[in-house]
Order: C-alpha cells, then structure tokens, then sequence
C-alpha cells in the first residue's frame, strides 16, 4: 500500500475509533509516568488535529507540578510554527488561554509568543514502525527540523495502537524517534 492511502486509511480509523478517549486516557497516564523523573525544562508539542492524542493536558500538568516544586528553572511548553521557507519548524511559548491564530494550514499556533528550545519534543504518529520511525503527514517537517536542530532534543512520538505499522520501512530522510509511546506503554525503546 502506498503511504498517501495507507495514512488516509490510518487517519479515517482514528477518527472513528469508538474508544478513542479511553485510548486518549490511557496514553495520559503513560505519558505522565514517562515524563516523572525526566529533567527537562522546555518541551515541544503539537496542537491535535484529525484525531490525534492531545498532549497538551498533561504538559500543563507537567507544568504546574513544577510550579509547585518551586523548581529554579520554570517549566516551558512550546508549539510549532511553520517557517514556509525552509519548511521547518521554531517553537514559540504556549501556555492556556494564550493568544492563538491559525498557521498557513490552517493549525492553531501561539500568537507573538517567544521561542523556545525544546530538550524533548513530543511528535505526533499518524503511523509508527519498528526501530523508532514514525509515519507523519508527508510534508517532512519534522525531519528537516530535527535534522538541523542544535542541541538535538529528545524525541517521543505519540499514537495510538492502531497505528503500529510493522513493516513500515523508513526513507533515507527519515529520522528515528527516541522513544514511541502509545496507549498500551512504551514501545521504543523496549529497555
């Protein structure tokens, strides 16, 4: 199956998964316990769209939990926004309630917010396959950033089970993930 309609195919039973939001439950929970002893202070994430895991719950939370640490470093999250240029992507504050306007696609994006520099990114998975590589949308946004970004951060990318694509073979571009995380654990690295 060609990747234009093997991630239609993935992205249509994720809309229509009829337990998504336990699904969505579950993966909070892993996210969370994941994150617990993890020292970074500025993560990137991505606002959901087409039925996508939504981080953003637990990054608040992650946030607060730092606030009431009284940590010295305060905790950040960062959303993307498109350079058209390069087609690859900075990461400006975000934060509830922040001011929002729509990218070029249409995805909200923080308004007039400063950048961050994420230590960990959280990418979403339309699809995932063995060895940490994940099936995105195609435009290959997150290949090209990760590829110039310096410090590279940690990456984790997020999907459900549904999207576990076991002969997914990656391209020459195509970067790994350092971690999958999805509804049932863990599933890259397997240590």
């Amino acid at each position: 199956m060609d990747k234009i309609t093997l991630r239609q195919q993935l992205i249509e039973e994720r809309l229509n998964m009829p337990d998504r939001l336990a699904r969505a439950d579950l993966l909070q929970r892993v996210m969370r316990i994941w994150l617990f002893d993890r020292p970074d202070t500025v993560i990137g994430a991505y606002w959901p769209i087409k039925g996508e895991f939504d981080p953003l719950p637990v990054l608040h939370r992650w946030k607060e939990d730092g606030e009431l640490l009284d940590e010295p470093q305060p905790r950040r999250i960062g959303l993307p926004v498109v350079d058209k240029a390069h087609k690859t992507l900075s990461f400006h504050a975000w934060y509830p309630g922040c001011p929002m306007e729509e990218d070029a696609y249409g995805i909200p994006k923080p308004k007039d917010t400063e950048v961050v520099v994420p230590t960990l990114l959280f990418v979403p998975c339309v699809g995932y396959g063995p060895g940490g590589f994940r099936l995105g949308y195609g435009g290959g946004f997150y290949d090209r950033t990760l590829a110039t970004l310096q410090p590279k951060p940690v990456t984790a990318g997020l999907g459900f089970t549904h999207g576990f694509l076991p002969d997914l073979m990656p391209e020459a571009h195509d970067m790994p993930l350092d971690a999958l995380l999805n509804d049932n654990g863990v599933v890259w690295p397997m240590s």
